[in-house]
């Protein structure tokens, strides 16, 4: 049996305001784990934050966006000041913008005069912003708090890719682009810190509901919307996701007894969707 434990151990975990990584806070601190809670909306955090707490356990809300260096380095400053060390890092925050998907799934000529929205009348803006937001949003707090747990002799970092890692999904080109460079980016840390005994893995959700999701996966009267039936059809496990089911593979990738020669891998929770065909 393992002798890992969470109690004491610092963990950040970004975009704790989400669906996902508040489940994942919230699993992690009931394990004993300080978790600091980054992102944009310190509202939602304080939300995640007052339930941890009333559940016994310790939790801090620091707002920053992770784009941005100085709010990077003011939350390093803030968490290290709190409880002085930082032991593990989930890079949760991300996702989609909406104005980078294109309004069908392939090219039709109605968008060379704009009565359709796709690939060659895409806001390139709305595209940087998604590629800064999914890759620096990944970098730059695995190159500021990833120093501190170098610092302490050894860690865990934890990112998070998609389905669009291995395969490009319709409508999402820059969703794609993004999620592809974080795992490749997760390898090349692995290989880089392993010296300073840091593993470095990934995880890569299939498709859980959260509040953007349910937009484009559901209707309004709560069945499935074209795109959800897709991808329901092509799930062997034939539903979305829980959020909670995602805490068993982040749990185990940040445990260094029973993943402690695991680094620079991708672990998909999927209910099956990368080995399904769809036929």
């Amino acid at each position: 049996m393992s002798e890992f434990t969470f109690d004491q151990k610092v963990v950040i975990v970004t975009g704790a305001g989400g669906t996902l990584c508040s489940a994942i806070a919230k699993d992690l601190a009931s394990r004993g784990a300080r978790v600091a809670l980054l992102g944009r909306t310190l509202e939602s955090l304080k939300e995640v934050e007052k339930e941890i707490k009333a559940n016994g356990g310790d939790a801090l809300s620091v707002p920053c966006d992770v784009t941005r260096d100085e709010d990077v380095e003011n939350a390093r400053t803030t968490i290290l000041d709190a409880w002085g060390a930082i032991h593990a890092l989930v890079n949760g925050a991300g996702g989609k913008i909406p104005k980078s998907m294109t309004e069908k799934p392939a090219y039709t000529p109605e968008e060379l005069d704009d009565q359709a929205y796709g690939f060659f009348n895409m806001d390139m803006d709305a595209v940087r912003k998604e590629l800064d937001l999914n890759i620096m949003g990944t970098v730059l707090p695995s190159r500021v708090f990833g120093r501190e747990i170098a610092a302490q002799g050894g860690g865990s970092i934890i990112n998070f890719g998609s389905m669009n890692s291995y395969r490009p999904l319709s409508k999402v080109p820059g969703y794609a682009i993004a999620k592809d460079g974080v795992v490749n980016f997760t390898q090349w840390l692995a290989c880089y810190l392993a010296p300073a005994r840091v593993r470095v893995n990934a995880v890569a959700p299939g498709f859980f509901l959260n509040d953007r999701s349910r937009k484009f996966l559901l209707t309004e009267d709560g069945g499935f919307s074209d795109r959800g039936q897709q991808v329901i059809h092509h799930t062997p496990m034939g539903r979305f996701g829980e959020a909670e089911e995602m805490c068993g593979a982040v749990r185990w990738l940040l445990n260094d007894d029973d993943a402690g020669y695991v680094t620079g891998i991708c672990v998909p929770v999927d209910g099956g969707f990368l080995s399904s065909s769809g036929l």
